[in-house]
């Protein structure tokens, strides 16, 4: 008979919040929610799992998701099991290897989003329209690329993050990243550019709205923080708008502005650890395989 404790794991879940991003909740929250529809179409139960079940389900998930998904939902079922105070079978040996088999399955480099390498940005901002929809984008494109940001970081910039300073650039204080959960932050700086399409889209908008970038309803700014999102719908659009070739425009992402600056500082001599530090970065793969991109272009 299945423990009553396992119709009670979304209860506990709530125990999560404040301690994780929203977007890692929902991402977990997902995981632990397939893995129980697909207790419940096997006739298996959820909670505490056997290391058997687990095991199958890794394996029946890796048919058809990336390994990197599949290895996520592991860590949901095992964050379940620990706050349900119930025996985890996730460090099962058997586990291990479960998700290896998975891995080894599927071998092969992440897909990788083209680079918003300067070139790019130069056409994404001519393309957008002399509109206040296209002064917030601008003000995005630029301020994405040379702060090196996740979606989630330029969207979570206020206006008090900004300091101006005397050469017309902009001190910018990034305050929180998915590898920085207490929110410490890093600083960043703006070129002269940046902080003029900054400062265009701030005339506009007007100073009594606290997030720096903001939704735009029937001609009028909103008070409310835009969802990341957002980011990747003008990366998106604004590839059609900068008119790239339909194929080139789909290789570009919400993650593009980010690989892109990455690849301009190594063509420009920067060393992988000042790339890392600009882009706060803490994992050196996931920057090498950012930079692979842009190697065999640093001598021409």
């Amino acid at each position: 008979m299945e423990d009553q404790n396992t119709h009670d794991w979304r209860t506990h879940f709530k125990r999560l919040e404040g301690a994780y991003a929203p977007s890692t909740m929902r991402s977990y929250r997902a995981d632990v929610e397939a893995f129980e529809t697909w207790c419940h179409e096997n006739r298996c139960q959820a909670f505490p799992a056997s290391v058997d079940t687990v095991c199958r389900f890794l394996q029946d998930q890796g048919t058809n998701k990336a390994p990197s998904t599949v290895r996520r939902r592991l860590y949901a079922i095992r964050k379940v099991h620990r706050l349900l105070q119930v025996e985890d079978p996730t460090y099962d040996e058997e586990i291990n290897l479960a998700l290896r088999r998975v891995r080894r399955a599927k071998p092969g480099r992440p897909r990788q989003a083209k680079g918003m390498t300067r070139a790019y940005l130069d056409r994404f901002l001519a393309g957008q329209p002399d509109t206040p929809l296209g002064l917030r984008n601008r003000a995005m494109l630029s301020l994405g690329y040379e702060l090196l940001t996740r979606r989630s970081e330029l969207v979570a910039i206020r206006v008090h993050d900004l300091e101006e300073r005397e050469d017309g650039t902009l001190r910018v204080l990034i305050r929180r990243a998915k590898n920085d959960p207490f929110g410490e932050g890093r600083i960043a700086f703006t070129s002269a550019r940046t902080a003029s399409l900054v400062a265009d889209w701030l005339a506009w908008r007007g100073p009594e709205i606290a997030p720096l970038f903001c939704p735009i309803y029937h001609g009028q700014p909103i008070d409310r923080v835009l969802s990341s999102d957002t980011v990747k719908r003008l990366v998106k659009e604004g590839a059609g708008l900068a008119d790239l070739d339909p194929v080139e425009a789909r290789e570009f992402s919400g993650h593009s502005m980010r690989v892109g600056a990455a690849q301009d500082l190594l063509r420009r001599g920067f060393d992988t650890a000042a790339i890392m530090r600009a882009g706060g970065w803490t994992s050196i793969n996931v920057v090498s395989r950012y930079l692979a991109h842009a190697e065999h272009n640093v001598w021409e």
